[in-house]
C-alpha cells in the first residue's frame, strides 16, 4: 500500500530537499508513456524520470546514444498529460549538451517549454560544468548523474561498477559537490560501491538517488520496465523484480488467441 501524503497536490525540488533532511526517503521511477505514467503517479511516486533508457526499453537499441531530443520531448509530453503528482524529470540525451552550453540550455528550454516537464537530468561532473551553470541560470532545475553514465558506455566499454579505485572514487566526490556548488536540486548515484555512495549522500545537502549503489542514498530509482519484470534479458544483483508481468502478459495473450481460434470471443454478451 502506498504511504503518499495525499495533502502535496505537486511534488517539487524543495519538497524533496525537505524529504532528505527529516530523513524520508524519495521514491523514483522511469515512464516513457501517458498509461503507465498514469498509474505510478497514482500509486504515489515522488519523481517520475523520462529516462533516455527509453532508447533500450522502448526502442530496442543496445545503448541509450540513439535517442533524439524530438523523441525525448514525444515521451515526456506523454508523460506529463498524465502526471498530476510527481516531479518530472527529462534526461538530456547524448550530444544535445556535451558540446557547447548554448545547445545545452536550447535543448532544455525545447524540453521544458514543448513537454512541459519540472527539469532535467544530464550525465557528467567537471566536464559539463558549464552547461549546467547556463541550463539553471535560465531558471531550469538539474539533476546530475554520476558513477556508471550510459551515455559514456563506449568510453568505459563495460557497465561494470565505477568507482572502485580511489583516483576514480576521490572524483566522483569532487564531482558531486561541485554539482551541489552549480546548484543542481539532486544527484543520481549509479552502480558504485555503497560506501562511497554513502560518502557522498552524507556529505552532500542536496538528495541523492541511488541505482545499483546500496541503500544509504537518499532516495531509488528503477527501470519501470525492469521494476515490473517486462524485460527478462537484465539481471543485475540491484534490481529487485515486485511483479513478472512478463508471464500475466503472455498468459492473457496466448488466451486471447485461444479464444479466437475456439470461436469463443467474442460470444453473445460481447456483440451489439
Amino acid at each position: 500500500m502506498s504511504i503518499h501524503k495525499p495533502d502535496i497536490k505537486r511534488i517539487t525540488t524543495h519538497q524533496l530537499q525537505e524529504m532528505k533532511n527529516r530523513g524520508e526517503k524519495i521514491a523514483m521511477l522511469t515512464a516513457y508513456d501517458y498509461s503507465m505514467a498514469k498509474i505510478i503517479d497514482g500509486a504515489g511516486i515522488d519523481i517520475v524520470l523520462v529516462g533516455d533508457s527509453a532508447s533500450n526499453v522502448m526502442a530496442g537499441y543496445e545503448t541509450t546514444l540513439p535517442i533524439t531530443l524530438d523523441q525525448m520531448i514525444y515521451h515526456a509530453a506523454s508523460v506529463v498529460r498524465a502526471v498530476k503528482r510527481a516531479l518530472v524529470i527529462v534526461d538530456l540525451p547524448f550530444g544535445t549538451y556535451q558540446g557547447s552550453s548554448v545547445e545545452a540550455l536550447r535543448s532544455s528550454i525545447r524540453i521544458m517549454k514543448e513537454s512541459g516537464a519540472h527539469g532535467v537530468k544530464l550525465e557528467g561532473g567537471s566536464e559539463v560544468k558549464d552547461s549546467i551553470e547556463r541550463i539553471l541560470s535560465a531558471g531550469i532545475p538539474v539533476m546530475g548523474h554520476l558513477g556508471l553514465t550510459p551515455q559514456s558506455i563506449y568510453k568505459f566499454g563495460t557497465y561494470t561498477v565505477r568507482a572502485k579505485e580511489e583516483a576514480e572514487a576521490k572524483k566522483l566526490f569532487d564531482d558531486a559537490k561541485l554539482l551541489q556548488e552549480c546548484g543542481c536540486f539532486g544527484v543520481v548515484l549509479e552502480k558504485i560501491p555503497a560506501a562511497l555512495a554513502k560518502q557522498v549522500s552524507q556529505s552532500l545537502v542536496i538528495p541523492t538517488i541511488g541505482i545499483g549503489a546500496g541503500p544509504d542514498a537518499d532516495g531509488q530509482v528503477l527501470v519501470m520496465q525492469d521494476m515490473l519484470g517486462i524485460t527478462k534479458e537484465f539481471k543485475p544483483r540491484f534490481l529487485r523484480r515486485y511483479a513478472d508481468l512478463h508471464t500475466v502478459i503472455t498468459d492473457a495473450v496466448a488466451k486471447y488467441i485461444t479464444d479466437i481460434k475456439a470461436k469463443d470471443f467474442p460470444n453473445e454478451d460481447e456483440k451489439y
